[in-house]
């Protein structure tokens, strides 16, 4: 064989191993334990999903799948911890997509890109908010609280500024003229508490994470932010019946991944996910709650986010909420 015909085939030979590479790279996935950070505290409504799903997917992908609570700036500190990991599919994200959406319209600094740097695997699960108060408020239904938030000082709840619960509650009291002064926390639970001990009056959040306070009589429910009422709380009416024509919003737990993960691992994941919380158990598990399996193809969740951004970048201009 010529020198030049034997450095052809060997160039041929290595041109070929590194396009099998990642092919083969994604065929080994996983070696290691996989890491799901959920960029909230523990027992919100991304966690309880995490805390769900954690151990059929380890059973799935035979190895370790470790929850991991990075809590901070509203989602933001674990989202870009995730951001910035290696696309190895080892480092995973399971929060509110929604609330990820928002972020870049309401920080002038975002030190990450969510559309850039993170992409979609699958949804898992929609729970609208629920419009709640604490036991002691004299109002039974939303024309009532309305009307005392316009004679009375109301402490109204948000997750943190800037979130999806927060926004809502800005959206709702643009819609309907109610006032109230927003008490910014950091994470549902502490807000949930807060409001079951008095110290604040009015909350909106998630369903999955209120429901149980609601179901024990620690906090009284008034509407679901949902189109059509819950079957679960089927006496409960929705916020649009209510007079506010078309108000909806809820938290959208979902799974990301750092940008340029290989395909054939998004893929893996996202069969694997859609056949978990898909299950009878899950499933059961989740409406027993008060959230709705929601599963998405990855590029379905994608066009979800940019849809939800632009439609919450509205909100947050109308109302100038900017942090830094």
């Amino acid at each position: 064989m010529s020198l030049n015909r034997r450095e052809l085939v060997l160039g041929a030979l290595g041109a070929s191993a590194l396009a099998a590479a990642p092919a083969m790279a994604a065929d080994a996935w996983p070696a290691k334990p996989i890491k799901l950070v959920v960029p909230y505290p523990p027992g919100g409504s991304s966690d309880i999903i995490a805390r769900a799903i954690s151990q059929p997917l380890s059973e799935a992908l035979k190895q370790s799948v470790i929850v991991e609570n990075r809590a901070g700036a509203n989602g933001n500190l674990g989202a870009e911890l995730v951001s910035r990991a290696p696309g190895d599919g080892y480092t995973l994200l399971l929060c509110d997509v929604g609330a990820l959406a928002i972020s870049p319209s309401v920080y002038t600094k975002l030190s990450f890109d969510p559309s850039k740097d993170l992409r979609g695997v699958t949804m898992l699960a929609y729970s609208p908010h629920l419009l709640v108060v604490h036991p002691s408020v004299p109002a039974n239904n939303l024309k009532e609280l309305i009307a005392l938030s316009k004679k009375s000082d109301l402490n109204f709840a948000v997750t943190a500024t800037g979130s999806a619960p927060h926004l809502a509650g800005v959206a709702l009291e643009r819609a309907s003229g109610a006032r109230w002064q927003y008490v910014p926390y950091k994470g549902g639970v502490q807000a949930i508490q807060d409001t079951v001990g008095g110290q604040t009056q009015v909350l909106m959040n998630g369903m999955l994470a209120t429901l149980p306070h609601v179901q024990s009589g620690k906090l009284k429910v008034l509407g679901v932010s949902k189109p059509t009422r819950m079957p679960l709380i089927g006496d409960v009416p929705t916020i649009a019946e209510q007079g506010v024509t078309g108000f909806d919003s809820g938290t959208w737990q979902g799974i990301l991944a750092p940008r340029g993960t290989p395909e054939a691992v998004i893929q893996r994941l996202n069969k694997e996910l859609v056949t978990i919380i898909r299950s009878n158990d899950i499933r059961s598990r989740m409406a027993g709650q008060g959230a709705e399996v929601v599963t998405m193809t990855p590029a379905e969740q994608e066009q979800f986010f940019n849809k939800e951004r632009a439609r919450w970048a509205k909100v947050v201009d109308a109302a100038q909420i900017k942090l830094d």
